[in-house]
């Protein structure tokens, strides 16, 4: 019993794999930021565009 404890405490496979479900959370968020962002200033230029041609 002692043994498996000790194994238990040593194993680290699962912090790994937090941390990468972490990073790929966080670059998520940034590529979603970055999409709006974008997709605001688009519909910005798009109204503009449809004004100018009317």
């Amino acid at each position: 019993m002692k043994n498996l404890v000790s194994r238990f405490v040593k194993d680290e496979s699962g912090a790994t794999a937090i941390e990468y479900g972490l990073i790929a959370a966080g670059i998520s968020l940034v590529i979603i930021a970055a999409v709006n962002g974008i997709g605001t200033k688009l519909n910005g230029k798009f109204a503009d565009i449809n004004t100018s041609l009317k």
